[in-house]
């Protein structure tokens, strides 16, 4: 599966979907971008149940800021709509692999309690009006 690219208008319904979602955040003038590409791009002929995307943070700054990309390359990985992995640095083949498993590998049953869980505490303690 080649890679998708991922603009403001499609970032939202595409890392809020089921499965799977690496996403890539470049820029055509960062040489550990390039350097990290085709890796990323093998890795998505491999795993075609996982959903490559990539964000141009220059044509895309505004998606970029809001998601508060500082370095690049960063990449983030989602689980069934949850981010559970982001780290700024281009990855070897071996660590993109492991990072892939490890994702996939992921309960989505307790991903969705931890969630939850997680929703829960936070209404307990935001304020209230009066």
């Amino acid at each position: 599966m080649a890679t998708v690219e991922m603009t403001q208008d499609n970032f939202v319904s595409t890392v809020e979907g089921s499965g799977t979602v690496l996403v890539d955040f470049w820029a055509s003038w960062c040489g550990p971008c390039r350097m990290f590409a085709p890796v990323f791009e093998e890795a998505s002929e491999k795993h075609g149940d996982v959903t490559f995307a990539k964000v141009d943070t220059e044509a895309n700054q505004q998606l970029a800021g809001a998601l508060e990309i500082q370095a690049i390359p960063t990449l983030m990985a989602f689980r069934d709509g949850v981010l559970v992995y982001r780290e700024a640095g281009a990855m070897n083949a071996s660590g993109l692999e492991q990072l892939i498993e490890a994702v996939k590998g992921i309960d989505s049953e307790e991903l969705k309690k931890q969630v939850a869980a997680a929703q829960a505490q936070d209404a307990e303690g935001a304020p209230t009006e009066n």
